[in-house]
């Protein structure tokens, strides 16, 4: 999957933890995003992570753990 700035993004499964995208990373609990929660893509990173803006904060997430917002997810 190719994102871009601005894309509207859910997860496609649950991530045992998630890592924000301030300059001075935390590792915060996965239940701070709901599973059909939709964030935007705020920033891209290399190695394929993307800064996701959700609800409760802005979160780096690798993109082949993403998919488009209101898409089927994969089993």
């Amino acid at each position: 999957m190719t994102v871009s700035i601005g894309d509207q993004v859910q997860l496609i499964s649950p991530m045992p933890y998630l890592k924000t995208a301030d300059p001075m990373p935390m590792l915060r609990p996965s239940d701070l995003v709901g599973s059909d929660e939709s964030g935007s893509v705020v920033a891209l990173h290399p190695l394929e992570i993307a800064a996701v803006r959700f609800r409760r904060g802005t979160f780096l997430i690798p993109i082949d753990r993403l998919c488009p917002a209101g898409s089927e997810k994969e089993s």
